[in-house]
């Protein structure tokens, strides 16, 4: 048989008209026959025979509190299996590049893998009066170990530039071959990165040119694309020096004949 619940808005007799919610909470206890906590329970602990300063000091403090405590009766509970929900995307083949790109991202969120800096558009590589094209991918894989960093983030234009400046001249200075600058990635910028793209101008055009090897973008854990990797040249890239390179070249062509 099912009680009639009277309307919300009715009261009933005998009661103040406020919810009590553990009005009966005694009475149900009784019925239910549920173990309920001895109140001998002490809640502090005693005196401890160990100095604060000692490193069992807590230890001792806890199992001092801990003592009168008894693990709660299990047979009474119900078990709930907790499962991660499976977050895996069935992806129908279809043969398009649509397909291929999925498959990518897929392969990207659950595992961490495809996103290659150099694959994206705003990687950056370049060199100075270098012959050996395979620096650029050499520097970017981390094959030089950075010996300086400078950052330019906040800076103007004109500010970046007199500390750009300082940065290579006291890293060449020191015998530094290998440096990283941190401009950004300029994503704020209305039409294209700014201070990415004097970092880039002043490497490729400006009077540092003939100190320069090569540069590339660097690599996801040093900033990726809003960092450059700087490889430097031990002595500048003059007239002299590139006839002394050249005779160089014609001698081991020479002893290779």
């Amino acid at each position: 048989m099912s009680r009639s619940r009277p309307h919300p808005k009715t009261k009933v007799p005998g009661t103040s008209g406020f919810f009590k919610p553990f009005e009966n909470l005694k009475r149900l206890l009784e019925e239910k026959s549920l173990p309920v906590a001895s109140s001998s329970v002490r809640f502090f602990a005693s005196k401890v025979d160990v100095e604060p300063d000692h490193p069992e000091y807590e230890e001792r403090l806890f199992k001092e509190a801990m003592a009168d405590v008894a693990p709660l009766p299990r047979g009474k509970y119900i078990q709930v299996e907790t499962r991660l929900p499976n977050h895996s995307y069935n992806i129908e083949y279809r043969g398009d590049a649509e397909y291929e790109t999925l498959l990518r991202m897929r392969s990207l969120v659950e595992n961490g893998e495809g996103f290659v800096v150099a694959h994206t558009p705003e990687y950056i590589e370049g060199s100075g009066y270098c012959d050996n094209p395979e620096l650029t991918g050499r520097l970017h894989r981390g094959d030089f170990s950075m010996q300086g960093h400078i950052d330019l983030h906040g800076f103007g234009v004109e500010a970046a530039q007199e500390l750009f400046d300082g940065f290579l001249k006291d890293a060449i200075l020191t015998g530094k071959r290998a440096v990283l600058i941190v401009h950004g990635r300029g994503l704020s910028s209305p039409e294209r990165p700014v201070l990415k793209t004097k970092v880039q101008e002043w490497l490729t055009r400006g009077p540092w040119r003939k100190w320069i090897i090569a540069f590339s973008s660097a690599r996801a854990c040093d900033g990726g694309t809003g960092a450059t990797y700087v490889l430097l040249r031990c002595q500048p890239y003059t007239k002299r020096f590139r006839k002394k390179m050249r005779k160089r070249r014609k001698r081991l062509v020479r002893k290779v004949r």
